[in-house]
């Protein structure tokens, strides 16, 4: 199994900046991607970004170049990362970490971002 745990959200201004992080444990060698979605309240989940293990990283249209997915990799451990430069109040939203893994999907519990004046 993977866990996941996300952190970093927090309240920022419009136009701000804020870095998530996903610390991943586990059977982290096991897993094909890892991937940022978010849900705002009355949507749906949808996705942000995602790090396949090789490979460039995909993003949302909406991203629209404002975001940057990273990762560093230990031995047993993998914290990926979220970058979010230029926040709109339409980014508000519960961020979610989640790892493809055996045809398993693993989903941390989220990191509240608010971008509000």
């Amino acid at each position: 199994q993977v866990q996941l745990v996300e952190s970093g959200g927090g309240l920022v201004q419009p136009g701000g900046s804020l870095r998530l992080s996903c610390y991943a444990s586990g059977r982290v060698f096991t897993m094909n991607s890892l991937a940022w979605y978010r849900q705002a309240p009355g949507n749906e989940r949808e996705l942000v970004g995602r790090l396949p293990r090789s490979g460039d990283p995909y993003y949302a249209d909406f991203v629209e170049g404002r975001f940057t997915i990273s990762r560093d990799t230990t031995e047993t451990t993998t914290t990926l990362y979220l970058q979010m430069a230029n926040l709109k109040p339409e980014d508000t939203a519960i961020y979610y970490c989640n790892a493809q893994a055996l045809g398993t999907y693993y989903w941390g519990h989220g990191t509240q971002v608010t971008v509000s004046s």
